[in-house]
């Protein structure tokens, strides 16, 4: 598969772009055990412009992640547009995303990420007018629609316009191709799901299969397992599969040989490998902490571990990497004991 040129190999697997969870030192690990691509924290486009150091931040990337991508949102073609220059000239991404699907209320209900699926031509004229800015390939992430009665893919969306609005038939995979898109992303909820319910992979396969020779699709949602994986390969003929939450604290998770490998100490070394990137990057004890936390919390590493709430208590309210550093440890010990 290649986005632009780009060849992400056979069967690529892709890290999704999650807020606060796929900064730098994550991205670095992802890659280490065989992510194909990772992408950046979601990045704001009107604060971008505004040069928020905060947002400005998010543009740090390692040479040893690449190939990855910056994601940006917005509400306005301007920003939107300014920001993708931006991103290009400072961070050098080997893609840009457009996020046209996050469902959360803050920025769906502002009408940028999937608040844009209400939109269809304005997120048509983002994609577009990025693509002519900028030389790095422009892609596209989605979800199926706002909610199931406007799905934007497929005849549904040909049937809810005229040929007086200039749709002629085309469903939104074909329109992101002809304004420029070189790959798209397709979350199988709608915004209204949120992340409830199971994702439906079906009318991705049929994106998949339309689009494909023309522009490669790329499925997400309910990934868990590399096995998974390989049957969205096979069942639903997409040409990357992204997983998202189910890498939190499991970096190793698209490597079959280190989750078959690995021990459980060696795991927790990886761990505190994360906690180390992200101070070397962040330079801010606290917010290396946080930017660590979720995985510390999410990790399967600690499951089943006897009376480990007050641990877990410990683990979580630690304010120093020293304290961090000893509970791990502390834990490591009561893993080996267990062993």
């Amino acid at each position: 598969m290649n986005i632009g040129n780009i060849d992400l190999g056979n069967r690529p697997l892709f890290l999704a772009p999650m807020e606060d969870v796929t900064d730098v030192g994550f991205r670095r690990l992802c890659k280490r055990y065989g992510a194909s691509m990772v992408y950046s924290e979601f990045v704001a486009a009107e604060a971008l412009v505004r040069n928020i150091k905060s947002t400005v931040r998010k543009l740090t990337i390692s040479d040893d992640e690449r190939p990855v991508g910056i994601q940006i949102y917005g509400r306005t073609t301007k920003d939107v547009v300014e920001a993708a220059r931006i991103v290009e000239a400072e961070a050098h991404p080997d893609v840009i995303d457009l996020n046209f699907g996050c469902p959360v209320k803050k920025v769906a209900g502002k009408g940028a990420g999937a608040g844009m699926l209400q939109n269809i031509p304005l997120l048509l004229d983002i994609t577009e007018n990025v693509a002519k800015a900028v030389s790095t390939p422009v892609t596209v992430k989605t979800r199926l629609g706002w909610t199931t009665s406007d799905y934007v893919f497929g005849n549904a969306l040909s049937e809810q316009f005229t040929p007086a609005d200039g749709w002629n038939g085309k469903d939104l995979a074909e329109h992101l191709y002809d304004c420029g898109a070189q790959a798209l992303t397709i979350h199988g909820r709608t915004r209204a799901q949120m992340y409830t319910g199971d994702a439906d992979w079906t009318l991705i396969g049929d994106v998949a299969r339309r689009m494909k020779g023309r522009m490669p699709v790329i499925g997400n949602g309910d990934i868990t397992t590399l096995q998974e994986a390989d049957n969205a390969f096979d069942t639903y003929d997409v040409d990357a599969v992204m997983i998202g939450r189910a890498t939190f604290g499991q970096p190793w998770l698209f490597s079959q040989e280190a989750q078959t490998t690995m021990t459980v100490s060696e795991k927790i070394d990886i761990l505190l490998e994360l906690l180390n990137i992200n101070l070397e990057y962040v330079g801010d004890e606290h917010r290396a902490i946080l930017h660590t936390r979720r995985h510390l919390a999410a990790t399967p590493v600690f499951k089943g571990i006897p009376n480990f709430r007050e641990t877990r208590i410990k683990l979580l309210r630690a304010d120093t990497v020293k304290e961090v550093k000893e509970v791990m440890e502390a834990i490591r010990e009561l893993l080996v004991q267990s062993a």
